[in-house]
């Protein structure tokens, strides 16, 4: 009896390794068919991404259950899931009524989307999305409460029922990412924490580890240095060839490196490192935010971010801080990443950034646009899609940005991925 494996193998036999911002691939030849997806709210536009010439040409929206929360795409890039959610971030955002997890059918030749099978409903926000090596299954990370789902993903690649799970485990406090290690033996959660104000006790934070076999999660650990006290990290990238692990801590504002051995994460977080300029940030909050590995394995990048405003005669103005993308080079022999470059994304928040299959194009995409003061004036920054070229030895260099009116919505998610038909 053919099992689901064998056919998803067979569908997708005329592609090579899949070649994704997540899934890594051979840099050569990553030049044509490089598509670019970006949310405002519940529309998720398609641009064209020419690399040599570092633009983006946007084209069609298809418009999904809720506000786009996050995407993944399936391993053979034929199908993307998304979350989505009627309800924003942060712990004094309402709970919501209507979140969702949608499948859409990738066209091979133009990348267009289109709604792929019905939307599974959600209990509460999600926040982040991911599938298995294999793309078997969707993995899907919830902050309030904290948790980690599970669902399938069918032989036509829409997305299933949720698999239930035997284990009773602990998922923390403000999950924000959940992954699957290279070897699809670990699930792991990312759980923020929350920082203590003058009214709440600091909530730790923590990485949450299972070992992970076919939909499924047990033997529950925890990496929480101090008991997660002053610990509240956010996002973690694998390297693509070595046993390496790099950490975003979000409130500490630090990257920080751990080891894989045996098939676990060992607990000691190496080379924990700021990610701010030694001029350190400003007086808004600042928020290291995701992290990715470079497709060669020589960088690693990350991003600071800051966001809040005050009443300037009426009008909500910024307070000032760090929005920017940090870049680091990896020792290839210990792993250790040593800053060799700040650069500003020439917007506020970049909540996520992509690295295109290639390696040579950064995307950093802005939230919402925001007044800043400009000497004696405000003016009004956009949100919208920041480019850069990334040059040999890792380092970036500002091209341009595209504007987008995001009207009374936001700009929550981007990504980058080569076609299905673009394989070599």
């Amino acid at each position: 009896m053919t099992d689901r494996r064998t056919v998803l193998t067979a569908i997708a036999s005329c592609l090579a390794m899949p070649a994704t911002a997540y899934a890594r691939r051979s840099i050569a030849g990553a030049d044509d068919g490089v598509v670019l997806y970006a949310n405002v709210g519940a529309g998720l536009t398609l641009y064209d991404v020419d690399v040599k010439a570092l633009t983006l040409t946007p084209r069609e929206t298809v418009t999904l259950p809720d506000a786009v929360q996050y995407v993944w795409p399936h391993r053979t890039r034929q199908f993307l899931y998304a979350i989505t959610s009627d309800t924003g971030p942060g712990n004094g955002a309402s709970a919501g009524s209507s979140h969702h997890l949608q499948a859409l059918r990738v066209s091979l030749e133009s990348g267009a989307l289109s709604l792929h099978g019905p939307a599974v409903a959600l209990p509460s926000r999600p926040i982040h999305v991911s599938t298995d090596v294999p793309s078997d299954h969707v993995l899907v990370a919830f902050n309030k409460p904290s948790a980690m789902r599970i669902y399938r993903i069918n032989l036509d690649g829409t997305a299933g029922t949720e698999v239930e799970q035997n284990a009773v485990v602990d998922f923390g406090i403000y999950g924000h990412q959940a992954r699957v290690s290279p070897d699809n033996r670990l699930a792991v959660l990312v759980t923020r924490g929350n920082q203590g104000t003058s009214i709440h006790a600091e909530e730790p934070g923590a990485l949450k580890f299972f070992a992970y076999h076919d939909g499924r999660i047990a033997n529950e650990r925890s990496i929480a240095p101090d008991g997660g006290r002053n610990f509240g990290p956010r996002h973690l990238d694998f390297h693509p060839t070595r046993p390496w692990v790099y950490l975003s801590i979000e409130t500490q504002n630090q990257i920080a490196l751990l080891r894989m051995r045996d098939g676990s994460i060992e607990p000691e977080l190496l080379y924990r490192t700021s990610t701010l300029p030694s001029s350190g940030g400003g007086p808004a909050r600042q928020a290291a935010g995701p992290i990715h590995v470079h497709p060669n394995g020589r960088f690693v990048y990350g991003s600071n971010r800051a966001e809040q405003t005050e009443s300037t005669h009426g009008t909500d103005v910024f307070k000032g801080g760090l929005n920017g993308i940090v870049v680091y080079a990896i020792d290839q022999r210990t792993g250790e990443p040593r800053a060799i470059q700040h650069v500003d994304t020439h917007g506020i928040h970049p909540r996520t950034f992509h690295i295109d299959p290639s390696g040579r194009m950064l995307v950093a995409e802005h939230n919402l646009p925001v007044m800043v003061r400009d000497r004696d004036t405000l003016r009004r920054v956009s949100a919208g899609l920041s480019v850069f070229r990334i040059a040999d030895d890792g380092t970036l260099s500002f091209v341009r940005k595209y504007d987008v009116d995001v009207g009374h919505r936001s700009m929550f998610w981007m990504g980058m991925m080569s076609l299905p038909s673009a394989a070599a």
